[in-house]
């Protein structure tokens, strides 16, 4: 039998950045006028983008990073795809509850866990790529979007005239005033993807879907979590049944829950990251390796010079629509 040399595993890094945000990548010249132009290209501003190429309009597409904004790179795509192995792990944790017999606890290779999000990343960077979609005929732009009146937006230093434009810059996490949060580091929604390996132990401030999420994910994965909210149940905004079922659950799989706790502060004991809480006047601590902060989102707008363009929006709450 002939020999062959084992193939090379593609480089999805380089694939994915190619696809999002190449390196050479030189900003066309602007059209006198266009008919759209579109700051942020996340989901919402890619989809945009693409209808109006396709019905024959013309096109400018501004981001100040990647293509696929927040749910592509740091969002939905990755969470759910580690939402998925996690699950995998759960399953197999309570085989007997589908008359299977439990396996061995599973050994968990992080490294391979992530591999495959950067993989299921890369494949679904390819629908809203820089090729496909300046081969529809946009414009992409890689700089920082201002208005600079009402009929003309700046990307970097180029002026770009419209007669239509579209504002779809998304929302960043938001960080609560913690006394020594920052000295102490942590995690948001945005850099928990960056993690070297699986912390021993995860301390997640926030029951907000995003808190709840993440949180059950890396429990599941093996971490010991301790999530704190401050409200007297999660999923503030959703029925009370649904946030009592979610609650069992995350206990069920092994999660220790601290409601009706705020955190005060935070500080450093060696290598230890700890979190001052209070619950009822009655002070506590949780101890963990990393912080995950997930206390909501806040919206991207107060560097847009809205204000030049006539557009009302408020630092919280964004754009004001009707």
């Amino acid at each position: 039998m002939e020999n062959r040399a084992p193939r090379a595993k593609p480089d999805h890094d380089s694939i994915f950045l190619r696809r999002v945000r190449p390196h050479d990548w030189t900003n066309p010249e602007p059209r006198s006028v266009y008919d759209l132009v579109v700051a942020g290209a996340g989901p919402a501003g890619l989809a945009a983008a693409e209808y109006a190429a396709r019905q024959g309009f013309s096109v400018a597409l501004i981001e100040r990073n990647r293509m696929g904004g927040n749910s592509l790179n740091v969002g939905s795509v990755p969470s759910k795809a580690l939402n998925g192995t996690a699950r995998i792990y759960g399953w197999m944790r309570n085989a007997d509850e589908f008359g299977a017999p439990i396996p061995n606890e599973p050994a968990l290779d992080f490294d391979e866990v992530m591999a495959r999000m950067h993989r299921l990343r890369t494949r679904l960077s390819t629908y809203h790529s820089v090729d496909e979609l300046t081969a529809l005929g946009v414009d992409i732009f890689f700089a920082t979007a201002r208005f600079a009146g009402a009929g003309a937006l700046l990307a970097g230093d180029a002026r770009l005239r419209f007669k239509k434009a579209l504002v779809a810059t998304g929302a960043r996490p938001k960080i609560p005033d913690i006394a020594g949060i920052d000295r102490v580091g942590y995690r948001t929604s945005t850099t928990i993807f960056e993690l070297p390996a699986l912390p021993k132990s995860l301390a997640v401030i926030g029951g907000g879907p995003l808190g709840c999420e993440l949180a059950q994910a890396f429990c599941r994965l093996g971490s010991h979590v301790t999530i704190v909210q401050s409200a007297p149940k999660f999923l503030p905004r959703e029925e009370r049944d649904a946030a009592e079922i979610l609650s069992w659950s995350m206990a069920r799989d092994g999660m220790e829950i601290r409601l009706n706790t705020t955190v005060v502060g935070a500080r450093r004991e060696g290598d230890m990251k700890i979190l001052e809480t209070v619950n009822n006047e009655v002070r506590g601590e949780v101890r963990a390796d990393e912080i995950l902060v997930c206390v909501g989102r806040e919206a991207n707008v107060e560097e847009l010079g809205l204000e030049a363009a006539g557009v009302a929006f408020d630092a919280k709450q964004g754009i004001a629509v009707d």
